[in-house]
C-alpha cells in the first residue's frame, strides 16, 4: 500500500514532520517560549514576602503584582486569539514576548509599588499573545501524528519555566536582590524571544481571515449555552485559584516563625513544580481506562488530601502536601483543559479561550482573596479558602461526569 503524505485542507503544502529540522526548530522555539512565559508570569511569587516588606505593604497587596498579571492576560487572551487570525501567528508571539520581557526589565528599575503593578499588568497582557496562539500553530503547522507530542514538550516547557522562575528569583533574591532577581529573568526572557523570533518557521498553513465580532458573540452564547463547558471553566477557575493561593502565602509561613527558612530554601521548594510532568500525561492514560470525570475527581481529591496535609506543623509534612496539590493540580488540568475540545461544538479554539481566561482569573481573583484569610487566620485560614474551593471543584466533577454519562446513553 502506499503511503500518503497529509496536507494541510487549505494548501499542498506538507504538514512538518518530526526527525526534520524544522521540526527540531518549532520545538526547540516553542518550548522556550513557553519556558520563558512563565518563568516571567510567575518569578514574583516567591518574592511576595520581600515585596511586602520593601513596600511596606499587605500580603494581599503585594499578591497584587501576580494577580494583576494573571487577570491581564485572561483579560488578553480574549482578544490576542483573534488577532492572531487577522495578521499571524508568529508575529503576534514575537512581539508578545519581547514587549513582556522589556517590561519585565522596566519593572526591576521601579521605585514605587503603583508602577511596579503597571508594569506586571503590562507583562500578563503581552503574554496572552503567546498562550493564547502558540498551541494555535502547532495544530496548524506540525503533522498531525504528532501534534501531541509537540503539545507535551510545550507544556513541559510551560512547567518547567514556572519552576525555574520562582527558583532563579528565590535565590537570586537570597543572595543578591529581587531587582536583580528580576532584571536577570527579563535578560533571559528577551534573549529567548530573539531565539524564538530567529529560528520559527514561518506559517505555511495560515489563512488571515477578518475579525466578525458578530460570528464570535454568536459562538461565546453557544458555548454558554451548552451544559459541560460552564463547568469546565468553573472548574479552570477553582483549581487554578486553589493552586496559586497555595504557592502565594507558602513563603509567608515559612519565612516566619518557627520555621525562619532563607529565601533560597522557599524558592527551591518549587522543584515540587517536577510533580507535574509526571502527573500530566500519567492522568492522560488513566482517562482512557477510566474515563475523564473520574479522573479529575480523583485529581481533585488529591489536592485536597494534599492542602489538608499541610496544616500539620513538619517542614516535611508541609512538603509532601505540596507535592500531593502540584500533581494533583496538573493533572486536574490537563483532564479539564483535554475535555474542552471534546465538548465544544465549534470554535474549539475561543472555547479554549474562555477556559484560561476562568483558569487564569482564578489566579487572580482567589491568589488575592487568599491574602486576607492568612492575614485574619493564619496557614488554617488558607487551608479551608482553599478546601471549600476544592470541594466544589469536586462536586462539579461529580455533575460533569454524570452529565456525560447522560449524553453517551442518549447517542
Amino acid at each position: 500500500m502506499l503511503s500518503v503524505t497529509p496536507y494541510s485542507a487549505r494548501s499542498k503544502t506538507p504538514f512538518i514532520k518530526r526527525g526534520t529540522r524544522q521540526f527540531i526548530q518549532v520545538t526547540l522555539a516553542l518550548f522556550s517560549a513557553g519556558l520563558a512565559t512563565f518563568a516571567l508570569l510567575y518569578c514574583v511569587q516567591p518574592i511576595l514576602p520581600v515585596l511586602s516588606h520593601d513596600f511596606g505593604v499587605s500580603p494581599a497587596t503585594s499578591s497584587l503584582s501576580l494577580s494583576l498579571s494573571t487577570g491581564m492576560m485572561a483579560m488578553g487572551l480574549l482578544f490576542t486569539g483573534p488577532v492572531s487570525d487577522a495578521v499571524g501567528r508568529k508575529s503576534v508571539m514575537v512581539v508578545a514576548l519581547m514587549l513582556a520581557a522589556v517590561c519585565t526589565l522596566i519593572c526591576a528599575f521601579m521605585q514605587s509599588w503603583n508602577a511596579i503593578l503597571l508594569m506586571r499588568a503590562l507583562v500578563g497582557l503581552s503574554l496572552s499573545g503567546v498562550a493564547a496562539v502558540a498551541m494555535t500553530y502547532l495544530s496548524e503547522e506540525i503533522h498531525p501524528s504528532v501534534v501531541a507530542f509537540s503539545m507535551g514538550l510545550y507544556i513541559s516547557g510551560n512547567s518547567i519555566g514556572g519552576m525555574s522562575g520562582r527558583l532563579v528569583s528565590g535565590v537570586l533574591t537570597d543572595f543578591f536582590s529581587w531587582r536583580i532577581a528580576v532584571a536577570v529573568i527579563g535578560l533571559f526572557a528577551l534573549a529567548a524571544a530573539i531565539m524564538f523570533w530567529r529560528i520559527l518557521p514561518p506559517s505555511k498553513h495560515f489563512r488571515a481571515s477578518s475579525l466578525k465580532p458578530r460570528k464570535m458573540l454568536i459562538n461565546f452564547k453557544l458555548h454558554w449555552r451548552d451544559k459541560g463547558l460552564p463547568m469546565l471553566f468553573a472548574e479552570g477557575f477553582l483549581l487554578m485559584g486553589s493552586f496559586v493561593t497555595l504557592f502565594n502565602y507558602i513563603g509567608y509561613r515559612l519565612l516566619s516563625s518557627p520555621y525562619h527558612l532563607s529565601q533560597a530554601l522557599v524558592g527551591v521548594i518549587s522543584v515540587v513544580y517536577l510533580m507535574g510532568t509526571y502527573s500530566s500525561p500519567k492522568a492522560g492514560a488513566l482517562t482512557g481506562v477510566y474515563g475523564r470525570g473520574p479522573v479529575l475527581m480523583g485529581s481533585t481529591a488529591l489536592m485536597l488530601v494534599g492542602i489538608l496535609i499541610t496544616a500539620f506543623s513538619p517542614v516535611w509534612a508541609i512538603f509532601m502536601g505540596m507535592i500531593l496539590v502540584t500533581g494533583g493540580f496538573f493533572a486536574a488540568h490537563s483532564v479539564a483543559s483535554g475535555w474542552i475540545g471534546c465538548r465544544a461544538r465549534r470554535a474549539k479554539g475561543q472555547a479554549s479561550s474562555l477556559y484560561l481566561f476562568s483558569y487564569y482569573a482564578g489566579s487572580s481573583v482567589a491568589g488575592t482573596l487568599g491574602g486576607y484569610f492568612w492575614k485574619s487566620f493564619g496557614w488554617y485560614g488558607i487551608t479551608t479558602f482553599i478546601s471549600l474551593m476544592l470541594v466544589v471543584a469536586i462536586i462539579v466533577g461529580y455533575r460533569l461526569m454524570h452529565l456525560t454519562e447522560a449524553r453517551r446513553l442518549s447517542v
